[in-house]
């Protein structure tokens, strides 16, 4: 039996850019929530959300950990008596499904595939910062999946701490529809508590843990400023309803509960967001957070007409729509796959439609196969609670799934069905490595095998020439963090050489070209014969086929062997041998034998004509550029743009926060290297930066020339 409702789900995920406190928030939720009786410090390695020894052990987040927890609003309870409480909790508690997410820049594909799946998001911000690079990178991530969110200025006690700096820098940067909905009591050490603009009262935290909340009238001198910050969002409450509007301008007072159910409905429809503030590490702020989760963002059956669960039938390729409820056949989808020591691998789900039982079959709609569910577990962090069933709106984890991978749907036998898959983002990044014995060597391709299966932004390759393997990824940190992951999960020992960059090459131009393989060796012999147009696509469309072939000029059953020749040559480039993209290539013309073609035949001539026609067509390479910020005490302000400069950086804005200088700027990747020692050198210790993928761009000719000579790494 369904023990809650599905309008008392609420699936959210907690992101943020590295450091803005994400974990922090998340052990306190844990705590207040009743799910850890003690709560564990990032900074002393002991977060229950940070379960893996690397995310111990640096203080940061690698994996999304996922966890349910259960809240009463805190604004029912907070005068209540024990007894009350328990009615209370009886008609309000809720179910929180959480999602705890990376924040560095190399785990990106974390937060996009938990962003696939979730309703909601609570974006975490650092007081002190305001909106930082990583933060624009989740929020645009946020706003693809149309995701509801609301934000949490956090760190409000630490010194430098500014709630209306970082409110402004999400309007100006983030969006205009954010509405402050609480403004701090005192700022830095004095920050004391919050006041509800919706309620107009103060709110203060005692006990160990802030656990007890007092609740006071608004002090006089804090009076003005809360009621002009109360009418600001009172307007912007209004603009969202007619109905509120006309009562505003008729000069009657509007209810809190109006102003809330308004921002409910414009949070979902995503045209307000809500800010909120406090101090997850001093304890404050954290529970009306939770509050807010219930009072406005979505359940999953809010979220059917903002983002309605599509999906194709693998039949017949017509679109399917599924309601989030239970009565619905079963549609689930994959989002992770992780190895876990005790039970081998789990298939970390979420269910749009329907129940998913113990002991039955499902269809992987993608992989065309079905599977048998043995065991299905709700997660806590690393724990697990086994259950028979997952209802409509559940997020939980399947054990042992033989062929299942991230991004496939699972679904009943039949009523097919193949949801929106994830889209992931590509490496720019590559080592060579290689066993250190002979041993380590089927180890090493096992353990490969499992990561890759686990991170889709972890590809493996061979190089043709060398014979070597080589891994890619999306920076140093997470190639740097895999191959510890293999040490120590898998004890395999492996060198790696330098990191390479992940170059690309593509065209400029338009050309065509010819290609015909025919060998006569007595008895059949091959014929393969095709014509080719090769021209540029705009960056990121990576490449398309086009079949022109008309009247039968080539048999249709030898245009797969041509598209698959033509993405083979794609593979090996035609400049420096890197991979090919953004080109579109047209068939248009060829001829057949009778007797003499094969598919083996037109895709060989297929690869010849695509090299032939891609090297008139102006080849040129490209390389990865990064958003990089860089933070320095203005005394090392030239010598820092003076550097970025040399490595062919262009500087886009200089900005002042608190006594330091903020450089925002793009610089190729291949420039960036061993970058953090050069600035701790070159401002004492005192300058830091972050960095993250912008777009590829055309390397100049004087670096293409090393770049071909194997010069440049």
């Amino acid at each position: 039996m369904r023990q809650y409702p599905i309008e008392k789900y609420r699936d959210i995920g907690i992101i943020a850019h590295i450091d803005a406190g994400k974990t922090t928030v998340s052990e306190r939720v844990l705590f207040y929530t009743g799910i850890s009786h003690r709560i564990g410090e990032v900074h002393e390695g002991e977060a229950i959300m940070d379960w893996m020894e690397q995310e111990r052990e640096r203080g940061i987040t690698i994996t999304s950990a996922a966890t349910t927890c259960f809240w009463t609003p805190i604004r029912l309870t907070h005068k209540a008596n024990d007894a009350e409480k328990q009615e209370i909790r009886k008609n309000y508690e809720h179910r929180i499904n959480i999602i705890d997410t990376p924040g560095h820049v190399d785990f990106t594909v974390e937060v996009e595939r938990s962003l696939r799946v979730l309703d909601g998001a609570v974006v975490v911000f650092d007081g002190v910062s305001g909106v930082e690079p990583q933060s624009e990178t989740v929020w645009h991530q946020a706003d693809k999946y149309k995701v509801p969110r609301m934000c949490f200025i956090n760190k409000l006690d630490r010194m430098g701490a500014s709630f209306d700096f970082s409110f402004n820098s999400i309007i100006e940067r983030l969006s205009p529809n954010a509405v402050a909905i609480q403004t701090p009591i005192g700022l830095e050490a004095n920050f004391e508590g919050i006041i509800d603009l919706i309620e107009m009262k103060a709110f203060y935290f005692e006990g160990e843990h802030g656990e007890k909340i007092i609740e006071k009238e608004i002090s006089p001198e804090l009076k003005a400023k809360a009621e002009k910050k109360r009418a600001e969002l009172v307007e912007k409450v209004v603009e969202q309803d007619e109905s509120l509007m006309e009562k505003y301008l008729g000069g009657e007072e509007i209810s809190v509960d109006e102003i809330r159910n308004v921002i409910r409905k414009a949070t979902i429809a995503n045209t307000l967001i809500p800010v909120l503030c406090g101090s997850a590490l001093k304890n404050k702020g954290v529970q009306f957070m939770l509050d807010a989760v219930l009072d406005y963002l979505p359940s999953p059956a809010d979220i059917d007409e903002l983002k309605p669960i599509k999906g194709i039938n693998p039949k017949n390729e017509e679109e399917i729509i599924r309601k989030p409820v239970d009565s619905e056949p079963l549609a689930g989808l994959v989002f992770k796959i992780a190895t876990d020591p005790f039970v081998g691998s789990l298939t970390y789900f979420r269910v749009y439609s329907g129940i998913l039982k113990k002991g039955t079959y499902v269809l992987n709609s993608v992989k065309g196969d079905q599977e048998r569910i043995g065991r299905i577990v709700r997660m806590h962090s690393n724990k697990r609670e086994e259950v028979e069933e997952m209802y409509t709106g559940d997020l939980g984890a399947i054990v042992g799934l033989k062929n299942t991978t991230t991004g496939d749907t699972l679904c009943d036998p039949e009523k097919p069905i193949v949801l929106e898959k994830i889209t992931f983002p590509e490496p720019v990044i590559s080592v060579r490595i290689e066993p250190k014995t002979k041993a380590d060597q089927e180890k090493m391709g096992i353990a490969m095998r499992r990561l890759a299966e686990e991170d889709p932004t972890f590809r493996i390759s061979s190089d043709y020439e060398t014979g070597e393997t080589i891994i890619a990824g999306m920076g140093e940190l997470h190639l740097e963090i895999l191959i510890d992951r293999m040490k120590r999960e898998f004890n395999v020992e492996a060198n790696t050489g330098r990191p390479q960059v992940a170059y690309k090459e593509t065209i400029k131009s338009e050309a065509d070209a010819e290609g015909k393989y025919i060998r006569q060796s007595g008895g059949r012999g091959q014929y393969g014969h095709t014509k080719l147009k090769v021209r540029s696509l705009e960056r990121g469309k990576g490449f398309v086929f086009i079949n022109q072939i008309k009247g039968g000029i080539i048999p249709q059953e030898f245009i797969p062997a041509v598209e698959k020749g033509v993405k083979e040559s794609l593979d090996k480039g035609v400049v420096a041998g890197f991979p090919m993209t953004d080109v579109e290539v047209a068939l248009y013309d060829g001829s057949f034998h009778e007797v003499d073609s094969s598919e083996i035949a037109f895709k060989i001539a297929a690869g010849m004509a695509f090299q032939e026609a891609a090297k008139k067509a102006k080849p040129i390479i490209l390389e990865p550029i990064m958003k990089v910020q860089i933070i320095t005490p203005m005394d090392f302000l030239g010598d820092v743009t003076g550097d970025l400069n040399s490595k062919r950086g262009k500087i886009e804005a200089l900005n002042d926060r608190a006594n330091v200088k903020v450089i925002d700027s793009k610089v190729p990747l291949s420039e960036m290297f061993g970058y953090a020692t050069n600035l701790r050198s070159m401002t004492q210790g005192r300058g830091g930066f972050t960095m993250e993928f912008s777009h590829y761009e055309e390397v100049p000719n004087n670096i293409t020339q090393q770049i071909i000579e194997g010069k440049k790494q």
